[in-house]
């Protein structure tokens, strides 16, 4: 691969995991076990690639960053820790707003242009506000995998 990505920035809802956060479950969050439970006792999964993908993409050296829009600060947060993901995350903007705004702190946190940035996301309205910025960005239908994400890594 000749050019490589500075930053790889996931979104969360329907991207690393199968829901939204703010409206599928109850927090406080909390491990029973082996599994992650919510406030009612369902048990909250991600999508099963993830946290190999996750995990692959930091023993390779890659930076990880997280935008979410969520108004469920806390819970993604809990969530993120009770994955055991937050060691992958250097850059984590989770608040309601718009999508130029996570990224603009990113980059300013970071120092790195937009271009050099990789952003994955389910919504097509995020999908386009990024991509004005320079960033490449994927569209993201069914969860995160290994698969979409060696594709985006060979077309950047």
């Amino acid at each position: 691969m000749s050019r490589k990505p500075k930053i790889i920035v996931f979104d969360l809802d329907y991207t690393l995991w199968p829901f939204w956060v703010d409206t599928h479950f109850t927090p406080p969050f909390k491990k029973k076990g082996s599994v992650i439970v919510d406030a009612h006792g369902k048990i909250i999964h991600c999508y099963k690639e993830v946290p190999a993908v996750l995990k692959r993409l930091s023993d390779e050296g890659y930076e990880l960053g997280v935008a979410s829009r969520t108004s469920e600060i806390q819970g993604a947060n809990q969530l993120l820790n009770l994955f055991n993901w937050e060691q992958y995350f250097k850059y984590k903007e989770i608040y309601p707003g718009n999508k130029l705004t996570h990224f603009s702190k990113i980059q300013k946190a970071s120092g790195n242009d937009y271009k050099d940035m990789i952003f994955f996301d389910d919504e097509h309205r995020n999908i386009v506000d990024v991509n004005k910025l320079g960033v490449t960005c994927i569209f993201v239908r069914d969860g995160v995998s290994h698969t979409v994400v060696e594709n985006a890594l060979k077309d950047f």
